[in-house]
Parts: structure tokens; C-alpha cells; sequence
């Protein structure tokens, strides 16, 4: 299906630049999945299922786009899923060495699927998941960086009832 597209990724939490490359590429496709790693590399704070009802609480929001969860290699599933594209955001220069090495190994396994990079919005190039998870294990105030649903569970997840900043003295 060449209208459907995969956004692949950790979304360890959601933050406001994934939203924004999510709804432009909303735009140019007919259906956008929101793929979920289930077994990232890294430590997250919130479970695959977790981040999977995060999405999908974005996906009610956004017409033509869905949520899955998958495990394995990101070409296998698109495969699967008969896709042709990943979306892949980019926030900032240090970004693309990375990302294109990606694109390039994804390209070598399946030459039939391409690569989209797309450029996050200027006000959200700064932003990253796992500097939203340490302001939020801090105790600062990430509501400027998360949809509000990400926010409640955040606050959920780190014990913290009010997110106002502020330094914290320990005795």
C-alpha cells in the first residue's frame, strides 16, 4: 500500500515534536502507523503497553492515524504491514549521522522501502524524550513539551502531583 507510511520509534514518552511530524505526515499519506519499539534498546519509563495507549490517545485525535506496537526488525514489520515508507523526524544536525546510517542498513535489507526524513518545527528542535524524562524525574514542568495526556501520566509516573518548577533541598 504506497499510502501508508510507518513512524517508527521509542516514544519514551510522546513529546510535542513527535505530534508535529506525526500530523505533517498525516497530511501526505492516507494512514500513518505510529509503530511502538517493544523491546528498545534503552531503558524506558513507561511499558510498551503504556506508550501504546499514549499514542493511541493521540491517534483519536488525528484522523488516518493508528498505533501498533512491534518487536523485531523495523523492515520485517513494515513488510508486514505492506508499507513502503518510515518516517523518520529530524530535530537538529547531530540527529542525521545517525539517521542516515539507519536508512542506509534499512535500505540494504529492503530496497523497496524508503526513508522520509522530515523536519520537526523550529520550537520543538531542542526537544527530545529523554530530556523530557529527566525534567520530569526532576520535578520540572514539562507541559510545554508533552500533550496534555502525556503530561497525567508523567505525573503518574514520577510521583509528582504539581509540576511547578523549583529546586529541592535535601536534607
Amino acid at each position: 500500500m504506497k499510502d501508508l507510511a510507518i513512524y517508527p520509534g521509542t516514544f519514551d514518552p510522546l513529546t510535542l515534536g513527535h505530534v508535529d511530524i506525526i500530523k505533517r505526515a498525516a497530511r501526505l499519506f492516507g494512514r500513518i502507523i505510529i509503530a511502538i519499539s517493544a523491546k528498545p534498546r534503552k531503558t524506558t519509563l513507561f511499558t510498551a503497553p503504556e506508550r501504546l495507549a499514549m499514542a493511541k490517545s493521540l491517534c483519536a485525535q488525528i484522523p488516518k492515524v493508528e498505533a501498533d506496537v512491534f518487536d523485531g526488525l523495523l523492515v520485517d514489520y513494515i513488510r508486514a504491514k505492506g508499507a513502503h515508507v518510515i518516517i523518520r523526524g529530524l530535530r537538529a544536525f547531530s540527529d542525521f549521522e545517525y539517521e542516515f546510517q539507519m536508512a542506509l542498513t534499512n535500505r540494504q535489507m529492503a530496497p523497496d522501502i524508503e526513508t522520509l526524513f522530515m523536519m520537526t518545527k523550529e520550537s520543538y528542535s531542542f526537544l527530545n524524550s529523554s530530556m523530557v524524562r529527566e525534567v520530569a524525574a526532576l520535578g520540572g514542568d514539562t507541559a510545554k513539551f508533552v500533550p496534555d495526556f502525556v503530561q497525567k501520566e508523567l505525573n503518574k509516573k514520577t510521583g509528582i502531583r504539581s509540576q511547578k518548577s523549583g529546586v529541592r533541598i535535601q536534607n
